[in-house]
């Protein structure tokens, strides 16, 4: 699969924008701050349904408009489709594909694209949010009908968490509070596909996760990936990793919903669930995060998004992700830069971002592209970038 053209219209600082694409490798080089990632946000906008620089939509929408507009054409083989999204500043997105009205939810089976950032380090450095995001925007490109799972889930929460502040602040007990089971099984009910979805998700990553790292860091460190489970006895966002009951998912997390009530009802918190999961990476035994070497921490987040990729490949009728590297080699050593280029080097089309065209292997400068001031000013050989300029 391969994106042939990009338009955007008010997005981020571009007022408008048209960007052809290649087969191969695509450098887009601009100094920082120009809109190189602008652009390969939005691609991966498509496959995601999410930003990886902001949680909200607000910030991709031009300042001063309502909404932004991308449209892409996608081909694979003799099949083209193009894919058209509304991003509103204030109520729903709109979508289109070739023309058709669809929900936006249905623009994942269509795109496919993994994106690999400098913000990626939070993958394996940050909160367990960080890490839940991750495994939920691969979720939804391996199952577009998770999307809804995972925000019926998140409002179900939202709803009994509701219900549990008002309780605390009217000092109801909780054989007062004869509702609270209707959510609870709603809350089950959504939470045990989640959780079984990311299970299985980390058994499916275990292999190309470990292929990757060896491939970037040029060593085996035995890289394994499991999740710490709140409805098992673990609660990541209290730092306890460990989990002490095993059973079916849904028992566990009904047993748990049960045994924490009062807790919930002091706190005024949903306290288990995959809300409260992490996604634990380890390196010869020890968690990447507290752990690892800066070194170590790249080659473990890169890991995971060419894993990703990987296993996208493996399971997609519509051929290789798309992959995109945004501002990557910059943080690299010499080594790892020559390591990734020759791990990316036969995916069917890769869009690398870069402030200095020479910070990229030869192999990959093949088509540059300058941008410049939400511009696409054309090839970079016909606009080159003046140094010191």
């Amino acid at each position: 699969m391969i994106v042939e053209h990009l338009s955007l219209v008010d997005f981020r600082n571009y007022a408008h924008a048209e960007l052809e694409l290649r087969r191969g490798t695509n450098l887009l080089v601009g100094r920082n701050g120009q809109g190189k990632t602008n652009l390969a946000e939005a691609i991966a906008y498509l496959a995601t349904l999410g930003s990886h620089r902001v949680s909200a939509d607000a910030p991709l929408v031009r300042e001063g408009k309502d909404a932004a507009f991308v449209r892409a054409r996608l081909v694979h083989g003799t099949r083209a489709v193009t894919l058209e999204l509304q991003i509103n500043k204030q109520g729903s997105n709109k979508a289109r594909i070739s023309g058709n009205p669809v929900k936006t939810n249905e623009l994942p089976r269509y795109a496919h694209a993994v994106l690999f950032a400098p913000e990626d380090l939070q993958i394996v450095r940050g909160d367990p949010s960080s890490r839940r995001r991750f495994a939920d925007q691969l979720l939804v490109q391996r199952a577009p009908r998770m999307s809804s799972v995972i925000a019926d889930y998140d409002r179900t929460l939202r709803q009994r968490t509701t219900l549990l502040k008002s309780a605390r602040a009217r000092g109801m007990k909780l054989e007062q509070l004869t509702t609270l089971e209707v959510w609870d099984d709603k809350l089950v009910s959504l939470g045990t596909q989640i959780i079984d979805a990311r299970t299985a998700l980390a058994a499916d990553l275990a292999g190309p996760v470990a292929r990757a790292y060896a491939a970037i860091a040029g060593e085996d460190h035995s890289p394994e990936l499991a999740w710490a489970l709140s409805i098992g006895g673990a609660d990541p966002e209290e730092s306890k990793l460990e989990a002490t009951d095993s059973g079916p998912t849904a028992d566990l997390f009904r047993r748990a919903l049960v045994a924490r009530r009062s807790q919930e009802l002091e706190r005024g918190l949903t306290l288990v669930g995959p809300h409260r999961d992490d996604l634990v990476m380890r390196l010869r035994g020890l968690p990447v995060k507290g752990y690892a070497s800066h070194g170590e921490s790249w080659s473990s987040a890169l890991s995971l998004r060419l894993a990703s990729a990987e296993l996208l490949r493996s399971e997609s009728p519509g051929g290789d992700p798309i992959l995109i590297l945004d501002d990557v080699f910059a943080e690299l050593d010499a080594a790892r830069r020559r390591r990734l280029g020759q791990v990316v080097a036969d995916y069917e089309q890769v869009i690398v971002t870069a402030a200095v065209a020479g910070d990229i292997p030869d192999h990959l400068r093949e088509h540059a592209v300058r941008i410049e001031g939400g511009e696409v000013l054309g090839p970079l050989a016909e606009h080159p970038i003046e140094e010191g300029a």
